[in-house]
């Protein structure tokens, strides 16, 4: 069902208005989407798409957490991909959708029927060209993430998943303390980043115990120690 605190929001006053497909639009063409526009709510748990299905509409996801997975022949589910506030769901030019696109968390879609918002890519060069921005965004995270599991040491992969988190979400501060939300259970985690829920509490906690994270029940992380994070992550350098 749709959201009443989004049904009448503005493009101009969208919290993901300057990192969504329509970033560098003007108002000529912030005006034709608002037209071809609508806002969907899904529970958390709740099905946005199958693999496979026609991909009748496209969307940015405004709030909440989704998760990318696949499933295969003998029902073994892989999530490949977290879909965060501003990321794009959905290929112009696809007819059918290429994953299962589940909501991790309460999730907003701001949502556009597939053909009009083509025809819209087709005569606007500020679109396509953030549609591309977007998708080479994607193609670096998804390499990135071969090397996380591939290389990896379980310590780097939880690191690097916080460090994720703090990257692109909109963070809270209490004081001088990052104050980031956990938008999956650790058993989640487990199967996104391919560990065990053992040791993903294992390095949790560990990091917890050096004083990097502070854990606020399960929903919620606070980052006490920003460098030593990024330093637990094993890349040589990470930037927010």
């Amino acid at each position: 069902m749709d959201q009443p605190s989004f049904v009448n929001m503005r493009c101009t006053e969208c919290p993901i208005r300057h990192r969504a497909v329509c970033a560098r639009c003007d108002d000529d063409e912030l005006s034709r989407l608002e037209n071809m526009k609508s806002y969907k709510t899904f529970d958390a748990g709740e099905i946005i798409f199958w693999r496979g299905q026609p991909l009748d509409y496209v969307a940015s996801l405004v709030d909440g957490v989704a998760s990318l997975s696949k499933t295969l022949e003998d029902g073994r589910t892989q999530i490949v991909g977290l879909m965060l506030p501003s990321d794009f769901i959905g290929r112009p030019g696809r007819v059918e959708v290429d994953f299962d696109v589940t909501a991790t968390t309460k999730v907003t879609l701001c949502r556009f029927e597939r053909k009009p918002f083509e025809r819209l890519v087709d005569d606007t060069p500020h679109v396509a060209q953030r549609l591309m921005e977007l998708a080479l965004d994607e193609l670096d995270a998804a390499r990135d993430w071969m090397v996380l599991l591939g290389r990896k040491t379980a310590r780097e992969k939880i690191a690097t998943f916080i460090n994720m988190l703090v990257q692109r979400s909109l963070t809270d501060t209490n004081g001088n303390t990052l104050v980031v939300d956990l938008p999956m259970t650790r058993d989640q985690i487990a199967n996104y980043i391919g560990l065990t829920l053992e040791t993903v509490s294992r390095q949790f906690n560990s990091l917890k115990k050096e004083g990097v994270i502070g854990l606020s029940g399960r929903k919620q992380i606070e980052i006490m120690d920003l460098d030593a994070l990024r330093e637990a992550t094993g890349d040589d350098a990470v930037l927010i």
